[in-house]
């Protein structure tokens, strides 16, 4: 196979799937782990992909959502710290809503054993809740094959036959003046709407969210409490003005 006609076909499977590991285009494209790694490095080079440990995945431009598989790939230790913290805010009886996403999927095992109810519109949420018998609901809708979350007018409806104690929603970025934000429109609906029907809501976000801006956006920083790792220092005062932050890294 020809040098670019490999590099072409590395780039088609990122744009189907957002994140590759090594190994998986290494048995794809029938070459030496070598030959793979030396392709990554000059695609690169030319700004077409990012490497990550293990694999490579696509430079994300504002209005494109990151995969669940890639966004899985991140920070995983301080989204599992985030998650335990967050978990512990879960009281018994609480009925609770977990928004999609790769850290509030980290809650769940932590909530092994509660007695509460939990609706979310993540795919493999509801997977990870049914195999802990924890009492789920899924919403309807229409699900996003590349985040695995439940979206649309069918979701939103859903929405209203609930009202939450608490609910814990991911976000793609955190802006001082534009607040949380994402990339899809639908998703930043849905999320607005969940925190709306709750008593208390959380936004869950490692520290590598803070000062970036996407699409859509979701609320205001005022209508959340921010938990995370760490705020970046020459960020932290500015947001710890506007509204309330709880770093569970300190």
């Amino acid at each position: 196979m020809l040098n670019a006609e490999r590099k072409q076909r590395i780039i088609e499977n990122l744009e189907r799937v957002g994140v590759i590991k090594l190994a998986e285009l290494v048995e794809a494209l029938d070459c030496s782990e070598s030959t793979i790694r030396r392709d990554l490095i000059e695609l690169e080079q030319e700004g077409l992909l990012e490497r990550v440990h293990g694999g490579a995945r696509l430079l994300n431009a504002h209005n494109i959502e990151p995969s669940m598989n890639e966004k899985s790939f991140k920070n995983i230790q301080s989204k599992q710290e985030i998650a335990r913290y967050s978990a512990e805010l879960v009281a018994e009886g609480d009925c609770i809503y977990l928004d999609a996403g790769s850290t509030t999927i980290e809650m769940i095992p932590f909530l092994a054993d509660r007695r509460i109810t939990v609706v979310t519109n993540g795919l493999a949420h509801i997977e990870k809740l049914v195999q802990l018998r924890i009492d789920a609901y899924l919403l309807g809708g229409k699900m996003k094959v590349h985040t695995k979350a439940v979206v649309g007018a069918v979701a939103l409806n859903n929405l209203t036959n609930y009202h939450f104690d608490k609910a814990f929603l991911g976000t793609n970025a955190i802006h001082l003046e534009y607040g949380h934000t994402t990339p899809d429109t639908e998703e930043a609906l849905l999320k607005r709407s969940a925190g709306k029907q709750a008593a208390n809501t959380f936004v869950l976000a490692d520290h590598s969210k803070f000062g970036h801006i996407h699409f859509a956006r979701i609320f205001d920083l005022e209508d959340a409490t921010i938990v995370t790792d760490y705020i970046p220092q020459e960020m932290k005062d500015s947001f710890i003005q506007k509204t309330k932050i709880i770093e569970v890294g300190k």
